[in-house]
């Protein structure tokens, strides 16, 4: 049986909660992803910070100057163990509006694992 830490990206792009929002959708813009774990300094998950989040920005006509990640993170955050099975996150991830969901080991983000993920897995 195939579990998260089989299929997960280990390269992950995360954010602090003191990081700007500017910080935030930059970096989701570079790496071409939709969301990222918010985490404390030793990793562990805090929250998530995704697309949907940050369209508060536009739809209130806020500012991108002096905000925050933490004002517009979604907390707690949907995870997922690293040993969890792929079947348990598909179901997941087929019943929800988000792409992506962080992968932990004893609450410390160790990988992220994407709908892409798991198509690649199933090619």
């Amino acid at each position: 049986m195939l579990t998260a830490k089989d299929i997960m990206t280990k390269e992950v792009v995360s954010v602090r909660r003191d990081t700007p929002v500017r910080v935030a959708l930059q970096l989701m813009l570079v790496h071409e992803i939709s969301g990222v774990p918010v985490v404390k300094e030793d990793m562990t998950l805090v929250g998530i910070i995704t697309e949907k989040d940050l369209l508060r920005l536009l739809h209130g006509q806020q500012g991108t100057k002096g905000k925050t990640v933490e004002e517009f993170m979604t907390q707690p955050a949907v995870h997922f163990e690293e040993n969890e099975s792929l079947e348990k996150i598909c179901e997941c991830l087929d019943g929800v509006t988000f792409r992506r969901v962080p992968v932990t080991k004893k609450g410390k983000v160790v990988g992220i694992v994407s709908r892409p993920d798991v198509i690649r897995c199933i090619l």
